[in-house]
């Protein structure tokens, strides 16, 4: 907050500074609440994800807590996190929930054949894949172990893990050496980071998504495969439920239920999927409608703010 201090008084002396817009709980979201304090400027906190984990924190819950309580508007991107706002003690009307969107015209379906050709797939194999940082929320070595079971039963199988070292860690050796204790180095591709530009291609040469992630608050990547037509398989934890919320989009399975998981990716591989209704329904939520919400929010709290501001001066001068 102190750092940020000088840069947001320049602003706001040239009419640039109308609202704090925060992302995260914390620590962004608690710098925010004192800087705009500090500015007499409106703050908004969006909720991503990490405050659930912060919210079990002795320490840090009194933080976020506060920071909840003082933020102007609060967003969530899942509903499940809108319960954790609240459960703080945040007014149930003072919380939104506005989820994440997707670019339709960066996220769409290329021919398969070609999208097969540059990880060096088969073109009759069956193909799942997930996308993250590799560290240990993500789930891959919960996809990986139920390879060798789901390959009976699909012959040829192959799985994409598509990603690299995150902020949360590098599982990149342990999945390799989880591959190769399970012979299976045949059937896992690891590319490796992937731009988001290139990210479709990838998609486009798999038959169904997978993450089984320990927590999310709404994970952008799945509506970033629906856009290109594939069915998720995901587990039932934060706000994937909230996306994942039809039958025809695909299948949530319990959390650390290995069986369930496998069960749900033989279906999914074998199940026929309407590739247009997927991509219809990445098509309603785009990134435009998004900003778009948030857009009319941050208008009405700057006028309140500025009719607040113009309330208070005409007091003094009364006074």
């Amino acid at each position: 907050a102190l750092g940020a201090l000088p840069r947001l008084r320049a602003l706001q002396r040239v009419g640039r500074l109308d609202v704090l817009d925060a992302h995260f709980g914390y620590p962004d979201g608690y710098a925010a609440v004192l800087a705009g304090k500090r500015l007499g400027v409106p703050v908004t906190i969006t909720m991503r994800g990490t405050e659930q984990r912060l919210a079990r924190d002795p320490v840090l819950r009194p933080l976020l807590t506060r920071a909840l309580q003082r933020a102007d508007r609060v967003f969530a991107v899942s509903e499940s996190l809108r319960q954790v706002a609240i459960g703080l003690g945040v007014a149930p009307d003072h919380v939104r929930v506005v989820g994440n969107g997707v670019d339709i015209e960066r996220f769409r379906a290329i021919d398969r054949a070609a999208a097969r050709t540059a990880p060096g797939l088969p073109l009759d194999a069956p193909v799942l894949i997930s996308v993250g940082g590799l560290c240990e929320r993500k789930g891959f070595h919960r996809v990986i172990e139920q390879l060798s079971g789901l390959r009976a039963k699909h012959p040829g199988l192959r799985l994409l893990v598509v990603g690299g070292p995150s902020p949360e860690g590098d599982w990149t050796d342990r999945l390799q050496r989880q591959v190769a204790e399970l012979a299976l180095g045949d059937a896992v591709v690891f590319t490796g980071p992937v731009p988001a530009a290139e990210l479709h291609k990838l998609l486009s040469a798999a038959d169904v998504f997978v993450l089984a992630t320990r927590n999310e608050g709404w994970a952008n990547v799945l509506l970033e495969a629906m856009a290109c037509g594939l069915p998720v398989v995901t587990t039932d934890v934060g706000g994937n439920a909230e996306v994942v919320c039809r039958a025809e989009l695909g299948i949530i399975v319990p959390f650390g239920d290995g069986g369930a998981l496998a069960v749900a990716l033989d279906e999914a591989l074998r199940k026929a999927w309407d590739r247009a209704a997927l991509r219809a329904y990445a098509e309603a939520n785009t990134w435009e409608r998004r900003v778009d919400e948030l857009d009319s929010e941050f208008r009405r709290l700057a006028v309140a703010s500025r009719g607040s501001t113009v309330a208070g001066k005409r007091m003094v001068r009364r006074g």
